[in-house]
């Protein structure tokens, strides 16, 4: 016979008191009408097992799962990316250079080729949902300031979709 029974509830049966992590709680097992239902109690509100118990234990109540990272939607950064290539100020064009080298790593943008100018090298992109050519200007950025400008704009994006 497979039983199937909720998992801890939020409340207490009792007194509807809501349990807060590491609070002891007492549960029980109780036949109703030849259903098993569960029922949770607060430690100041337990007074034994009720009347049809078919069992009962005690635990303390979970510390909440932490949330895992966000992650940022690659679509959502894309609209980003397109906005800032239409109107780079020196410092977006850095943001710009670093976005797109992120979107290559998540396959939302493609890298077609490079060319030089003038001393200057530019990557020549391309969208993988059919956004037009791109071209950014090689920043020549160090690994340290490349991971500074990734931080910042993951905590931009984060504060922005809270």
């Amino acid at each position: 016979m497979d039983y199937h029974l909720k998992p801890l509830g939020k409340t207490c049966s009792s007194t509807g008191k809501e349990f807060a992590p590491g609070e002891t709680v007492h549960s029980v097992i109780v036949d109703q009408n030849g259903h098993l239902i569960r029922m949770d109690f607060a430690e100041d509100a337990w007074t034994g097992p009720p009347e049809g118990a078919v069992g009962d234990w005690t635990l303390r109540v979970p510390e909440p799962a932490a949330q895992g990272a966000r992650k940022i939607d690659p679509d959502a950064l894309m609209q980003y990316f397109e906005q800032l290539y239409e109107n780079p100020n020196q410092v977006q064009e850095k943001f710009l250079y670093v976005l797109a080298l992120f979107l290559v790593q998540k396959r939302r943008l493609k890298l077609d080729g490079s060319r030089n100018e003038d001393q200057n090298s530019y990557l020549q992109l391309s969208g993988t949902h059919g956004e037009g050519s791109f071209e950014i200007r090689d920043q020549n950025l160090e690994e340290s300031e490349i991971e500074a400008l990734q931080q910042q704009l993951n905590t931009q994006f984060l504060e922005e979709w809270e």
